[in-house]
């Protein structure tokens, strides 16, 4: 190991040394998994400061979640001995601390609020009601989902409208332009905006754009493979002048094309900068020799890759095991043996543990054989504490009280606690403000002019504009803690729950003054706390950042959630042919890629152990299937996998019998998995198949050999879906 500065904190293996001392120019880091990368990031960090003698001022860091940064910034403290000066942070709250000092330059208020999902969602609810069209047939989730792949995009209201191709695309597009227009309205951003917006300011106002190339000459980029287009496009445009932009990722690790990401920017990223220096990092300290080249022999298989190989000079520990079950009760069973035997026999905590899983739905019966067996555990990605009902009701105050022309925030709390302002009220003041074009709040102000209303409605209304006028003006009179205590004592929050009595309403009342202890908390940590800056930090927590990894439980998550995470014993669940790779994925040789990357995440979180479980039947949404084996389990090394068949007499029925009846295909209770790839020779055009999901079809078209060949099959509704042969799972007729 090498060090820079002789400091004992910061040790660099030879190639890390090397990309840390490539400070000129852009430079691309491959960084695989657990193969210290935050060390690289917070090593060159240091190095510019101690060795180039660069102003903190000047160096920009950004990465994904707030853990990620928080670790960083804490890593710098350690290492150069002050964290203060660097922008070190997420994309989101880097970006949106530019827009509040900037956005008046494109329009915005620097008191605009962040919407989250829900937020988004009540406010398309909103406009759809206006346009007429019934959130049965336009789910808002799935209009709120198409506006942010097209702003993630950089597609405008316009151009998604120029490149309509069905008709549910064709009504988001006249939902689009009317809720860019309303979310500027209400001097409101949502998490995209964040991004598209400081394009926007870049764009149209190159000074503004000048300031910041000139202040940010060394850029530092975490988890580059997770970029989208229009992250893509601020981090070029920042570092167009002078190239110095270091980005750190694994393309084997890009797992979030479904939320925007683009695997393109790492792979194509020296034909952006063809002068870009390169260099891998293979050398993992995380995990075991045998977990590495199980890794290793499953994602060799993807073709879009720059291509490396983890490898340690640890030991090779157990083999991976792979355990088929019978069902998923066994297969939680199973997990429960484990952690036992692991937790007597070999002294881990319940901490060391982590149970991942393909789909949310397949946490219910896990978490039933844990509870069953009063072992403490925790999910990440359940309810946050910040998207509580309680809490959301006590921050839609805040934001009122921040920015008054947020209308969504207004309709949630201005019957909330009751105060007899019916939804028909509230529609009324609506149609009064749109057509006297004033905001919510103003036409409070003016309630008096509405005909329309009742002479009691309007005072109470007046009464709530008034008490919000009042804390508007309060606030920068008195400390931020003292005015948050004394709006929600005044509002009656603790007082409606203590009188309500119930269980549930007592966990709500401990959950706002939960709320009410996180206030002097973030005072203390900011410099120059407002209420503004409370809101948007609050707005940017992810489930990530709210998990509690010192707690003695054993964690429960997806496997996207794992990723950046590792634990010394880690169980991946359900890897069958139609949940892991997911069903949709199997006709997309892309999308199969990208789940091959997942499953290639999950591996590589464990340090010590990976156990890896298939069920051969599972009841999913209701519904009990027979299940076969994922095809990823056929692509792994077979000489550091342990394979095992476990049928529990508690689970299996005694007519259960381990080979299927299926029309040829064979398999054993014990089985090899070499007999999982099915390369389909006795077909041929007008071949009749069965299938488990489609039912029967007939072949249509055969193309290619061998791994490469892809079949078609119409079935019968005329569905017409094409498979990969050596994945195809049915029955020749």
């Amino acid at each position: 190991m090498s060090k820079v500065n002789n400091s004992p904190n910061i040790q660099l293996n030879p190639v890390q040394l090397e990309a840390v001392k490539a400070t000129e120019g852009p430079v691309l880091v491959l960084a695989g998994a657990g193969s210290g990368k935050t060390r690289v990031l917070t090593s060159r960090i240091a190095y510019l400061v101690q060795e180039k003698k660069i102003d903190p001022y000047q160096i920009l860091a950004v990465t994904f979640t707030k853990k990620a940064a928080q670790e960083m910034m804490d890593r710098v403290q350690k290492t150069v001995g002050r964290s203060n000066g660097f922008w070190i942070g997420t994309f989101h709250s880097i970006f949106a601390k530019i827009l509040r000092w900037d956005a008046q330059a494109i329009g915005y208020s620097p008191n605009y609020v962040i919407y989250d999902k829900e937020d988004q969602e009540r406010l398309l609810k909103n406009i759809m009601e206006e346009m007429h069209l019934s959130p049965k047939m336009y789910a808002t989730q799935a209009v709120s989902s198409a506006i942010s792949k097209a702003k993630n995009g950089l597609v405008s209201p316009d151009a998604f409208l120029g490149q309509v191709r069905n008709p549910f695309e064709e009504v988001v597009a006249k939902i689009y332009p009317k809720y860019e227009k309303q979310l500027r309205f209400n001097q409101a951003c949502d998490f995209d905006d964040l991004i598209t917006l400081p394009i926007k300011l870049f764009t149209t106002r190159p000074e503004v754009l000048k300031k910041y190339q000139s202040r940010f000459q060394y850029i530092l980029v975490d988890e580059y493979q997770d970029t989208n287009r229009a992250q893509y496009q601020l981090l070029h445009e920042l570092a167009k002048n002078h190239q110095n932009i270091f980005v750190v990722g694994d393309d084997d690790q890009s797992i979030y094309s479904w939320r925007g990401a683009d695997i393109r920017n790492i792979l194509e990223f020296e034909k952006d900068f063809p002068a870009a220096q390169v260099f891998r990092l293979e050398q993992n300290y995380r995990s075991t020799k045998n977990i590495l080249k199980a890794a290793n022999s499953v994602i060799e298989n993807n073709e879009s890759r720059k291509g490396k190989t983890l490898w340690s000079d640890g030991e090779d520990g157990d083999k991976v095991h792979v355990l088929e079950v019978y069902d998923g009760q066994e297969e939680a069973q199973k997990i429960f043996e484990k952690i036992k035997n692991e937790v007597f026999k070999n002294k881990r905590t319940f901490r060391d543990f982590a149970i991942l899983y393909r789909t949310n739905a397949q946490s219910r019966l896990l978490e039933d054989s844990l509870r069953r067996s009063g072992i403490s555990y925790v999910i990440v990605g359940g309810v946050r504490f910040y998207e509580r009902k309680e809490v959301k009701d006590v921050l839609a105050y805040l934001k009122v009280i921040t920015n008054p022309n947020d209308a969504v925030s207004l309709q949630r709390v201005i019957n909330f606690p009751t105060r007899g302002i019916g939804e028909r009220t509230i529609e009324k003041l609506r149609i009064w403000a749109h057509q006297n074009q004033k905001s919510l709040f103003e036409a409070a102000k003016y309630v008096n002019e509405v005909d329309s209303i009742a002479p009691r409605t309007k005072k109470t209304i007046q009464h709530f504009h008034e008490m919000i006028l009042k804390y508007i003006d309060l606030k920068d009179k008195i400390s931020l803690s003292e005015w948050v205590y004394t709006l929600v004592d005044e509002i009656g929050f603790l007082k409606m729950y203590k009188e309500d009595g119930t269980v549930e309403s007592q966990n709500r009342a401990d959950n706002i003054r939960e709320l009410l202890a996180a206030i002097p908390d973030y005072c203390k940590r900011v410099e120059e706390p407002t209420l503004a800056s409370f809101l948007e930090e609050v707005a940017l927590i992810t489930e990530i950042d709210s998990w509690n990894e010192s707690a003695n439980a054993v964690t429960l998550m997806t496997v996207h959630s794992a990723k950046g995470l590792e634990f010394p014993v880690v169980f991946i669940t359900g890897l069958e042919h139609g949940l892991f790779p997911i069903m949709r994925s199997m006709n997309d040789d892309h999308a199969l890629e990208e789940e091959r990357r997942l499953f290639y995440v999950g591996m590589t979180r464990a340090e010590k152990k990976l156990y890896i479980l298939w069920a051969k039947r599972r009841q999913l949404y209701n519904e009990i299937s027979s299940r076969l084996p994922s095809p990823f389990l056929d692509e792994l090394d077979k000489k550091v996998t342990h394979i095992t068949s476990s049928y529990h007499s508690d689970f299996a029925p005694k007519s259960f019998e381990s080979k299927p009846k299926t029309k040829g295909m064979q398999f054993d209770s014990h089985p090899d998995y070499e007999s999982f790839s099915q390369e389909v020779t006795t077909l041929e055009k007008g071949s009749w198949v069965q299938h488990e999901i489609f039912g029967k079809g007939e072949v249509i078209k055969i193309e290619g050999r061998g791994q490469k060949q892809k079949i078609t099959v119409r079935f019968e509704g005329n569905v017409v879906k094409k498979f990969l042969s050596q994945y195809a799972r049915f029955n020749i007729l």
